[in-house]
C-alpha cells in the first residue's frame, strides 16, 4: 500500500488511560509523530482524581501472573512484544502472591514520565469532542464525556452505543455438572439449546435466602445516578433486587420451570435456572436473567448453590455499571479500526474489553495498526490462537447473544487441535505454550 505523500506521518490519540498510553507508545516507537490529547487536569471524570496518566481507578491488582490463567497469558504476550504498561507494572510491582499488583502512584508516574519524555509524543492538555482529519485512536474510556459520546454516536454513526452495562455471569461449560443439569428448550420448541439446572423447593428456598442477603458491590455515584433512571432499572433489574420483591417472584421470571421437563425423570422441577450458549464453540454459557451487582466473591458463593453449578468456573462475573461501549461487531474489525472509516481506531473498554490488561492489549493492537496505516504498511492481524488475538476476534465477531464486554478468558481462544490429558490446568498450559510460540515468532 502506497503512502499518500500529502498525508502527514502523524497520529492523534485521544485519552491517556492505559489503552491510550499503550497506543501512543507503540505508534511513537514505530516512528510516527503522536499527539496525545488528555483532558486532565482541566477536567476529570467522576472516577479520576490524579493528574497522572494510566490512573488505576479501582484495584491496584492486575490479577494473576500465571500463564495458565488467561490474563496471565495476556500479560506475558504483551511483555514479549514490548508493552509499556507491562514494563511499568513489572517496575512498580508490590508483593501479591501469584498475582501482579502495583504501587498505583509509582505505576502512573512511570508511564507519565515515559510518555512525556518520548521524542515522538506531544501531550496536549485539552478535551477533544471530535476527531481531526487523518488517523486517530479514540481511547476515552467507559466514562467518555457526553460531547465525545454524542460525536461518536451521531457523527461517526456508531449506533448502539451503550451507556449502561448490565451483564449476567458467564461460566465455563466444562465446569457445569451435566449429571445434574440437562439440555432442553421450553416446551421442546426448537433445538435443545439451553442448559437447565433444576431445583427442588428446599434447594430454591436455601438459594433464595442466600441471594436476598448477599453483599452487594459498593456503587460509585455515577453508577447510582444511572440506576435512578426507571427505564434503565426496570429493563435490567439485578436478580437480587427482583428476588426481594417476593419469595415467588423469580419463579415467574428467570427461574420459571414451566415447560422444562427433565427427560431423565419425566418431571417438571420446582424452579429452573437456565444457561444460554455464549459462543459458537459452546465453551461459554451465560446465566439467563442473572444481571447483578453482588460482589464477585458473593456471586461465587451464592450462584454455586445452584444445582449443577457447584463447581462453576466464572469466565466473567455479572456487572451493572455506567459503561460507554460500542456495539463493536457491527463497527470494528480485528485491528480495532472502524469498518466504514478505517482511519479511526478505538481502544480500551469502549471496544468491549473488560479489565486493565485487556484495555492495554487493545491499545497495543490499535496503536500498532494505526501506525502501520500511517506508514502505508500492511496491518498486523493477531491469531485467534493467541489471547490478544482472541480478544480482537471477539470484539470483531461477538457471540450468539447480544454483545457484552468481556475479560480475557480461555473460552474465547481457538481450541487446541488435540485433546490434552491432565485436566483444566494442563489444557490451559498447552494453550499458553501454543500462544507464546506464535507471539515469539511474530515480526512487525
Amino acid at each position: 500500500m502506497e503512502q499518500n505523500i500529502s498525508q502527514p506521518l502523524s497520529l492523534d490519540v485521544i485519552g491517556a488511560g492505559l489503552a491510550g498510553c499503550e497506543a501512543a507508545w507503540q505508534a511513537a516507537n514505530r516512528g510516527v509523530s503522536v499527539c496525545l490529547y488528555e483532558m486532565k487536569p482541566s477536567k476529570y471524570t467522576p472516577a479520576h482524581h490524579s493528574d497522572g496518566f494510566a490512573e488505576l481507578v479501582c484495584s491496584n491488582s492486575l490479577r494473576s501472573d500465571s500463564t495458565s490463567n488467561a490474563v496471565g497469558l495476556l500479560k506475558e504476550e504483551l511483555r514479549r512484544m514490548g508493552s509499556l504498561i507491562m514494563e511499568a507494572a513489572d517496575a512498580t510491582k508490590v508483593p501479591a502472591g501469584s498475582a501482579l499488583a502495583v504501587d498505583r502512584h509509582l505505576f502512573s508516574e512511570y508511564i507519565t514520565e515515559k510518555i512525556k519524555n518520548h521524542p515522538n509524543i506531544k501531550v496536549i492538555s485539552e478535551e477533544k469532542s471530535e476527531v481531526s482529519e487523518g488517523y486517530t485512536v479514540i481511547a476515552t474510556g467507559p466514562l467518555t464525556s457526553d460531547p465525545m459520546a454524542d460525536y461518536i454516536r451521531d457523527t461517526l454513526g456508531c449506533e448502539g452505543l451503550h451507556f449502561f452495562d448490565a451483564a449476567a455471569p458467564i461460566v465455563d461449560f466444562s465446569s457445569i455438572n451435566m449429571d445434574i443439569a440437562f439440555f432442553a428448550s421450553r416446551y421442546d420448541k426448537g433445538d435443545a439449546d439451553y442448559i437447565n439446572c433444576p431445583m427442588t423447593k428446599e434447594q430454591y428456598d436455601a438459594f433464595y435466602d442466600a441471594l436476598i442477603s448477599a453483599k452487594e458491590a459498593e456503587l460509585k455515584q455515577f453508577d447510582r445516578d444511572s440506576q435512578k433512571d426507571p427505564k434503565v432499572f426496570e429493563g435490567c433489574m439485578p436478580v437480587e433486587v427482583m428476588a426481594r420483591r417476593g419469595r415467588e417472584t423469580l419463579l415467574f421470571g428467570p427461574l420459571k420451570p414451566v415447560g422444562l421437563i427433565d427427560k431423565r425423570t419425566g418431571k417438571e422441577s420446582y424452579a429452573v435456572v437456565q444457561l444460554r450458549k455464549e459462543n459458537v464453540q459452546g465453551t461459554m454459557y451465560n446465566i439467563v436473567g442473572f444481571q447483578t451487582h453482588l460482589t464477585f466473591e458473593e456471586q461465587r458463593r451464592v450462584f454455586r448453590m445452584i444445582p449443577g453449578l457447584e463447581n462453576a468456573q466464572f469466565l466473567r462475573y455479572g456487572v451493572m455499571h455506567r459503561n460507554t461501549y460500542l456495539d463493536s461487531p457491527s463497527i470494528l474489525d480485528e485491528r480495532y479500526a472502524m469498518r466504514k472509516n478505517p482511519n479511526i481506531f478505538f481502544a480500551g473498554q469502549m471496544t468491549g474489553v473488560e479489565g486493565y490488561i485487556e484495555s492495554a492489549a487493545s491499545g497495543f493492537v490499535a496503536g500498532v495498526n494505526a501506525a502501520l496505516s500511517v506508514l502505508g504498511k500492511e496491518p498486523v492481524i493477531f491469531s485467534p490462537r493467541t489471547m490478544i488475538g482472541a480478544m480482537a476476534h471477539y470484539v470483531k465477531n461477538g457471540v450468539n447473544s447480544s454483545f457484552q464486554p468481556m475479560n480475557a478468558n480461555f473460552g474465547i481462544i481457538e481450541p487446541l487441535e488435540v485433546r490434552v490429558k491432565g485436566g483444566k490446568i494442563a489444557k490451559n498450559e498447552a494453550l499458553a505454550m501454543r500462544s507464546l510460540e506464535i507471539i515469539s515468532n511474530m515480526n512487525f
